[in-house]
């Protein structure tokens, strides 16, 4: 059996509601951005004085950057894959450095007789 209330299932701001209510809205432009997969996105943005759209904006299908100029967007960001402790320490060292610092190391432990 249903309730009298005639609220329920509704929320704070629901319903027909017009700019009488909310005010007048701001004068809006919009601009499109395509990325490198040709994809399209058109956001606005309010229109203010001296006030300019960014350059680049984020492609909401791929993620990769889009750009105004259709026929040149940008390029995609090149991701460098994750590298490990020893590659850092390899790009910094070669490997007579590593060579000299090992044998540095064990005369070390030679002398206080922790190995042989």
């Amino acid at each position: 059996m249903a309730s009298g209330n005639a609220i329920r299932g509704s929320r704070v701001g629901a319903g027909p509601m017009g700019e009488a209510e909310r005010g007048d809205t701001a004068p809006r432009m919009r601009i499109s951005y395509w990325c490198a997969n040709k994809h399209e996105t058109k956001p606005s943005f309010a229109e203010e004085a001296g006030v300019q759209p960014p350059e680049t904006w984020d492609c909401p299908r791929c993620g990769f950057p889009a750009g105004q100029d259709r026929n040149a967007p940008p390029s995609p960001p090149r991701n460098e894959p994750y590298k490990t402790h020893l590659a850092y320490v390899k790009e910094r060292r070669s490997d007579a450095d590593g060579q000299a610092i090992l044998e540095e190391a064990l005369s070390s432990l030679r002398s206080r007789r922790i190995i042989r």
